[in-house]
């Protein structure tokens, strides 16, 4: 059982209580509560004081839309800091106790745990005027990977790739530090400041690990294009490998300028997978064939890994991270922490400074042309 309270001034002073939440005449007190068996006895718990009105912002534009809110750039009326306002989704009437679904529990969760620069940083929790309107205040970054690649004429160059990477790893170890998966990794998650600093966002879908779960996790979590082949072939057990598989897509997607990955289906994800890495065997990758869609699913047959042929121009310690980050087997795969200490980045060309990125403005909150897709397909449970 997970629960969020949220007290604060209501206009008629009266103490009401929806769901997971309670409204009423007091200090906004945040209480994230795990029980022993979902989360080995962890509370999480900050005090916030009184919680700020909607009204106390300005609303300027609409930037975007993640997992589970809307977002929007706002001006903090008192201190005239531009920051991001994303609206939770909460539905106060399900009956079924839960006035903040999962996850909203889980991303706010996850914001309250971390302090990175790589990590974008939750500053407080505001309301609106009904139980139905909650938002987070997040710092306001000024462009998304995703739409630098869909609207740059040129790629960015391979020492602006590294140093984009570099900052994604140390993201990630932060992340995986708290022993948390972020399961949805992907460029249009990946924000940047005109200072050139990446942030990683959304952990909408992120899970805790390294305790026991409540049951099976979903395979269906993660973009397609970004989904690693454990998950596409059913599996349940869920570990920080997928946000591995996922920074290799996106460090080929930066090489390259466009999807490394690109499928519509899972049917044919595993194919573009395939024809990229060669088919999988019990020999490279223990325990492939239990499970569950590679036991009713006959895969195309592909000898050979074509990584050399997809990336010509990749150093020897470049294809050398690639493929451990693509690598088959989770339990072979790198961690964050061996990315970031690769070869592939203190060899030339050496990454550039963070301030040296290309920005541009005309770019800026433009949503992605074309969502990667989050197809259920050979893979659902």
């Amino acid at each position: 059982m997970s629960a969020i309270y949220c007290i604060y001034s209501s206009a008629v002073g009266r103490r009401r209580r929806v769901g997971a939440w309670a409204v009423g005449p007091q200090a906004v007190r945040l209480r994230l509560r795990r029980s022993d068996a979902d989360r080995g006895g962890v509370v999480v718990e900050a005090s916030y004081g009184r919680c700020r009105p909607v009204t106390d912002f300005e609303k300027l534009n609409r930037i975007g839309e993640g997992t589970y809110g809307i977002v929007y750039r706002v001006r903090d009326k008192a201190s005239g800091e531009i920051v991001a306002l994303k609206k939770l989704r909460i539905d106060a009437t399900t009956g079924s106790g839960e006035g903040l679904p999962t996850s909203t529990i889980r991303e706010v969760g996850a914001l309250l745990k971390m302090r990175h620069p790589n990590v974008v940083q939750m500053k407080e929790l505001v309301v609106g005027k009904s139980l139905e309107n909650m938002f987070i205040v997040l710092e306001y970054c000024e462009q998304d990977l995703a739409s630098l690649l869909d609207n740059m004429k040129t790629p960015f160059n391979e020492s602006q790739v590294k140093c984009i990477m570099l900052q994604v790893f140390a993201g990630l170890v932060h992340i995986h530090q708290h022993f948390i998966i972020h399961r949805d990794l992907k460029v249009s998650n990946l924000l940047m400041t005109d200072d050139g600093i990446v942030k990683i966002a959304d952990f909408g879908l992120a899970r805790a690990f390294a305790v026991p779960q409540e049951g099976d996790m979903t395979p269906n979590v993660v973009t397609l294009w970004y989904r690693a082949p454990e998950l596409l072939l059913g599996g349940k057990e869920h570990t920080t490998a997928i946000d591995i598989w996922a920074s290799g897509c996106i460090l080929g997607e930066l090489l390259s300028h466009k999807p490394l990955l690109p499928g519509r289906t899972e049917i044919q994800q595993l194919d573009y997978i395939i024809d990229l890495l060669g088919t999988p065997n019990e020999t490279i990758w223990p325990g492939f064939s239990d499970l569950p869609a590679a036991k009713n699913f006959t895969l195309k047959t592909q000898p050979y890994n074509n990584l050399k042929q997809k990336f010509p121009t990749l150093s020897d310690q470049g294809f050398r991270l690639m493929n451990f980050l693509l690598m088959y087997d989770p339990r072979k795969r790198y961690s964050a922490a061996q990315g970031l200490a690769s070869p592939y980045f203190k060899e030339q060309p050496m990454p550039c400074a963070p301030s040296h990125l290309p920005t541009f403005p005309q770019f800026r909150n433009l949503k992605q042309s074309q969502p990667a897709p989050t197809a259920a397909g050979i893979g659902k449970a």
